[in-house]
């Protein structure tokens, strides 16, 4: 394991801690918060960007959103299927100013076929780069000052592949200096028996010091739509999980599980994990319940479940939460379209900014398909002071019709609240400004570390304020074909003050660090401190 003797102890113990003080915080009925209100944007924005296509579009349709022109507000780059991709620039002029977009696409990222991107930085330099997933050919561009772009995918040993890609995931392995790279691929387009039971195998990339080398095979391939690399169990490493279609896997597949040996396995019975399947299209993950240890949130056709990991079983064995948690959404609540419903995109975030997370899913039909609802309205489920979650889409204002695809829930205007990006199939895309009053405090964190790792992937930010403790990991990949890449946002509630320390992909552990609310901030490693600024 990375984890130092310290560090692990640490954890153990505050765990412990965090426990006691969410149950605390649940019995006081935590902070008042109000209804969260949206504004859309695009339309007066002149925005017309739309994910296109055939069936080989059905899926995918991701967004990525990051900051490519250094000036702290994020980018959003849009898949557009067999339409080009586009880059919007944000102009907001001023925190908290209206959101200002203009469609500003270099030549680089002006692909088709594109199905979604990633942002990281792969080869250490500090400006982000791109994993941009593909029907045909994937590419990695290298990014540059100024929202600068050039391909180098051949140059740096990544095997593009031929495939329908439609997932991926990164972490940084022990003493590696380039990231482990994973790619997910969907029906194998060429076999001729397709495109049922016909699913493609899944890739993984490792690198071999700066550049990389083979592609290793991680099969069998069940129609992959989502994957993460999430270190689940604070045991030191991260391993991979993969969503996966059952619409196209038919049978004999099923949700998986990789565990990031040198030759990497299938977590099985023996290890606890316990076999299922559904209809997979995204995934999320997040601590929402206070002990450390991140819930996990899948979306799919039906119901979409949140995960708990059941403590002290010394494996990955996951339960369901129970149904009266609210949080299936398995059904449109507008309209009498009693059919279920699809869920693509999902993220947690905290709108109103009360110290609960919240979770966002993006809803749409496949195409025309009738076993499930046609007018289908995204999810924006509020959770509660004792953990339930309520629907707010309609009364938030962004219960929007359209077949949505993949999304983004991010502060676009810098005022301290998470926006929401939504790109939609044969439709507009969306851009909702959070507009809600009397919101919560905040805190956004960012990492900054020497190369490689310069954004601190694979590592735990802790934010303490009042009574609670927020355990956030640093990911690349999840959501639906799409991800983020900035800092991590707190919502605080009243909290006037609050602590943050962070443990390093390493296993270092920083020791506590005062800062001020509604603000962000950006911290380094400082022996066993951090430096803020």
């Amino acid at each position: 394991m990375r984890f130092a003797e310290s560090g692990h102890v640490y954890f153990v113990l505050r765990r412990l801690a965090v426990a006691v003080a969410g149950l605390a915080f649940l019995l006081a009925g935590g902070a008042a918060a109000q209804t969260p209100h949206f504004v859309e944007r695009a339309a007066a924005l002149g925005i017309e960007h739309r994910y296109t296509g055939g069936w080989e579009h059905f899926v995918g349709g991701g967004l990525a959103a990051f900051d490519c022109d250094d000036d702290g507000l994020p980018e959003l780059f849009a898949a557009g299927g067999t339409a080009p991709a586009v880059l919007l620039r944000n102009r907001t002029p001023a925190p908290g100013a209206p959101l200002d977009f203009i469609a500003d696409t270099p030549a680089a990222l002006r692909l088709t076929g594109v199905t979604g991107a990633y942002p990281l930085d792969i080869d250490g330099d500090g400006p982000l780069d791109l994993v941009v997933l593909r029907v045909g050919g994937n590419r990695v561009l290298r990014g540059a000052s100024g929202c600068r772009f050039a391909d180098v995918t051949e140059a740096w040993g990544i095997a593009p592949g031929t495939g329908w890609t439609t997932a991926f995931s990164a972490t940084w392995e022990a003493g590696a200096v380039r990231p482990t790279l994973a790619f997910g691929n969907y029906v194998d387009r060429d076999d001729p028996k397709g495109p049922f039971g016909t699913c493609d195998g899944n890739r993984l990339i490792r690198p071999t010091g700066a550049r990389y080398g083979h592609a290793l095979p991680l099969e069998p391939g069940f129609c992959a739509l989502s994957m993460l690399f999430s270190d689940w169990g604070r045991q030191g490493r991260a391993d991979l999980r993969i969503s996966n279609d059952r619409h196209y896997y038919v049978k004999g597949g099923e949700e998986q599980m990789w565990a990031m040996d040198q030759r990497p396995r299938l977590y099985g019975p023996e290890d606890g994990w316990q076999s299922f399947r559904l209809w997979g299209m995204g995934i999320a993950s997040r601590d929402i319940t206070g002990d450390g240890l991140p819930e996990i949130y899948l979306s799919s056709m039906g119901d979409q479940r949140l995960q708990m990991l059941v403590p002290g079983a010394g494996g990955p064995v996951y339960r369901d939460a129970p149904y009266d948690r609210g949080t299936t959404a398995h059904r449109p609540y507008l309209g009498d379209d009693g059919r279920p419903s699809t869920g693509w995109h999902v993220a947690f975030g905290d709108v109103q900014n009360d110290g609960r997370d919240d979770i966002f899913v993006a809803k749409g039909n496949v195409d025309q398909m009738p076993s499930n609802a046609i007018h289908d309205p995204n999810n924006l489920l509020i959770q509660a002071a004792d953990g339930r979650f309520d629907e707010a889409g309609a009364a938030a204002g962004i219960a929007s019709l359209a077949r949505s695809r993949g999304a983004a829930l991010v502060d676009l205007n810098r005022d301290g609240r998470l926006d929401l990006a939504v790109v939609n199939r044969r439709a507009p895309m969306e851009i909702y400004e959070n507009r809600t009053d009397g919101t919560g405090h905040w805190l956004a964190v960012a990492l900054a570390s020497d190369a490689p790792n310069t954004r601190g992937v694979g590592a735990w930010v802790e934010v303490e304020a009042g009574s609670r403790v927020q355990a956030r990991e640093i990911t690349v990949g999840g959501g639906h074909a799409g991800g983020l890449a900035g800092p991590e946002h707190f919502g605080l509630g009243a909290a006037q003050t609050a602590r943050v320390r962070v443990i390093w992909p390493d296993g270092t552990a920083s020791g506590w660090a005062e800062t001020g609310v509604n603000r962000a901030v950006t911290v380094a490693p400082d022996g066993t401190a951090l430096a803020l600024r």
